[in-house]
Formats: C-alpha cells, structure tokens, sequence
C-alpha cells in the first residue's frame, strides 16, 4: 500500500513537473511592447514602509526623477507602525508620509487596505495606483508603460521583478536565480498564452475603478498572490509588463532567508486552501484554461511538501535492508530527463535574461538553496495558520545608477 501511494504522489508531482515544462517553450519569445500612447493617466504611488529609514531615501530620490509628467503622479509613503524616522525622511524629500498606527493588525496587506480608504477620501482622485516596497528601486521608464498598459485595456499589471543585490551573498544570489527563472520561464509564457499573470509584491499597478469596486481585501501574509487569485476567480487577468524593471532588495544572509520563505509558504497554503478548489471546479465548470492554470498555481505549495516528503520516504526506503523501492526515477528513466531538463533551463534564464557573469558561479550552489524549501515548506504546513507578519530588515543602500552599471559590466 504504501509503494502504491508514493507511486501515485510521483506521478502526480511529474504531471506538474511536466506542465512547467510544456509552459517553458513559450517564454523563449519575448512579449511584444504595448503600443506606444502619450502620458495622460494619473498615479498614486504607494511606498509600503516598516521602520525603513536605511533605504526609504534611496527610492524617494529615484521615484521623484521618473521620466512622467510630474503632474501626474504624486507619492505616498505608508509609515505603518514606524518607531524610526521614516516619516521624518520623507517629508525631508517634500512627499506624503502617511502615518498609521495600529499593533494590532500588522503587515502590509493591512497597511495597504487602510492607505487606499485614506486615498479615496482625498479631493484629487488618480487613475491608478501603483506599489512598491521601501527597498525597491524603479526604472525611469516605469509610469510610461503603465501607461501604455492601462490605455491597452489591462487592469491590473506586475513589473519584472529582478534583485537589486544579486552578488551579494550566494542567498541574494539564488534569489536572482530564482527571479531571472520564474521571470522568464513562468511570467512570460503565461503572458505569450493569454493566460493570468501572477503578482510579485511590488511593482504592482492597479486601475482604481477596479479597486474601488472590487476593493483591496487582501490582507493574508501573502497579499500579492491572494489579490492575483481574486481577480482571476472574477475573471480579471493580471498581466506582466516585461520592459518595466522594478529591483527588489533581497536578504544577505540564510537565516534572515529561511525567516521570509517561511512568511511565504504559510501565507501561501493559506491561499491555496481558500482558493485552489473553488478555482479549479470554476475553470472546470466554464472550460477556463486560464483559472485551472491558476489554481494549479496555488497548489504549487503541495508540490514542494509532497515532494519533499517523497524524496525523504524514497531515500530512507532505499537504504532500509530488502525494503521494495517503488521508485519512478528508476522504472521510468525519462522522468530523470524531465527532472534534469527543467533545472538546464536554470543557466539558460540568465544568459537569456543577460545576468551578470558573476551569477553564474552560484548556480554550484543554488541546489542547497533549493533543498532548504524542504524543511521550510514542511514547517510551514503544520504552522499555517500562523497569522503574524514578519519584517525583514533592509539596510543595503544601493541607488539605481549603481545597479544598471552593474548590469551592463
């Protein structure tokens, strides 16, 4: 009984293995430019902040030489729950710092709902609204092609994600990897196909009609994908602008890393539980390829605790004395080239995605960044129901001059 169970697990985990695969062969083209339209929406830009007085200065200098009309687009910085000079700093920098107070509901899906209510009661309404994070840096060229986007028909869209500090440790540097990956090899194929694009956190751009709507209500420890799944589920596809760059902070060290997956992963079976089924029976229901692929999305949590629970089963089967091994790898050696295919497609992203050389000598040990998911995914499954936002400490100054310069040696 029990090898019948792992075989099926296997099986399982390989369809989904395989779907990824069969999605990659669609990221290789790039995804067309919108048509070009000159600027006439309007932004509110949010800067989510926690105690960010290292690096909110960085991005405020950054955001107020965007290349936009400086007439059509103002910024506020939500200083939720700040003990720092935040707020301080970016009334230095003349912007709108917008203190909330409340310990009781704490994180940024929280701070967001309640900017939005303080937004809408203002006398100057915007056409959309966009949000960062304290420690993102934002190409010059960002509000054009929200721009474009928005007088295209989308209603909801997500930067590229990339890091601001890939070199900086072999943890910032798997994040890179990560990113340049699901950049190219999750975004873009959904994005060739028509299908929903999936929200990254930050960079994220929203028409305000629709959220006045529909409202914000996304208050889980995963906000950005909680949002995406609501928007499919009322048939709103999010889409990804792949020319507009947004650069992300990532942590330094394993430890500070292994803290914020584990966010993650415990926000992210909280959406899935909410909302893989309803999702699924939906796409099923109304022939949607778009809302199966969705819910398949959210149950890629699954994927990585069933998977590292198989391969844990699997090796101590193998080493148990005369225990069958009822191992797919083995009977089926093509699973192996699957497997194999999948992780090639790893150093392919970042020539593709033309990632510093430097990022390249950590793919050596990107497979232990990889494994540690195991435990945090396993973990993160019996502590789910764990609510409590986590802040992760920015403190790398890093201005945008610096990270294309970088880039481009």
């Amino acid at each position: 009984m029990l090898d019948t169970i792992l075989l099926v697990l296997q099986i399982v985990l390989v369809l989904f293995g395989a779907y990824q695969l069969f999605l990659t062969f669609f990221g290789w083209k790039r995804p067309k430019k919108k048509t070009q339209h000159p600027p006439q929406k309007s932004f509110a830009v949010l800067v989510a902040a926690h105690n960010e007085e290292e690096v909110v200065g960085a991005l405020l200098e950054n955001l107020k030489q965007l290349d936009y009309p400086k007439e059509l687009y103002d910024v506020f910085v939500i200083c939720d729950n700040c003990t720092d000079s935040t707020a301080d700093i970016v009334r230095s920098h003349g912007l709108y710092a917008c203190e909330r107070n409340n310990p009781n509901l704490r994180g940024k899906g929280y701070a967001i709902e309640w900017m939005l209510k303080e937004l809408w009661k203002r006398p100057r309404q915007y056409d959309a609204v966009v949000m960062f994070d304290a420690d993102n840096l934002v190409g010059h060229d960002y509000l054009r092609h929200m721009n474009d986007d928005l007088c295209s028909g989308s209603q909801v869209i997500q930067a590229y994600l990339d890091t601001k500090n890939p070199n900086d440790s072999w943890v910032t540097a798997s994040y890179a990897i990560s990113y340049y990956f699901a950049n190219r090899f999750w975004q873009v194929p959904r994005t060739n196909l028509g299908l929903a694009n999936y929200l990254g956190g930050t960079g994220m751009c929203f028409e305000s009609n629709l959220l006045k709507q529909i409202g914000w209500g996304a208050t889980s420890l995963v906000e950005d994908l909680e949002f995406s799944m609501r928007c499919v589920k009322l048939g709103i596809k999010p889409t990804m602008n792949y020319y507009a760059k947004v650069y992300d902070e990532k942590p330094l060290t394993f430890r500070a890393s292994v803290k914020q997956r584990l966010r993650w992963m415990q926000g992210h079976f909280d959406v899935c539980r909410r909302y893989l089924f309803p999702l699924l029976w939906q796409g099923l229901k109304e022939r949607s390829w778009t809302k199966i692929d969705a819910a398949f999305y959210s149950a890629n949590v699954y994927n990585y605790f069933f998977g590292s629970i198989l391969s844990v089963a699997i090796w101590i089967k193998a080493i148990v004395p005369g225990g069958t091994d009822m191992n797919l790898y083995e009977l089926a050696p093509i699973v192996n080239v699957l497997a194999i295919s999948i992780y090639v497609m790893l150093p392919i992203s970042l020539f593709i995605e033309k990632a510093s050389g430097k990022t390249y000598k950590y793919l050596i040990a990107y497979p232990i960044f990889m494994l540690s998911w195991w435990p945090i995914t396993v973990y993160a499954f019996f502590t789910q129901n764990n609510k409590q936002w986590s802040h992760t400490k920015h403190t790398r100054v890093i201005r945008l001059e610096e990270v294309q310069s970088k880039q481009v040696s």
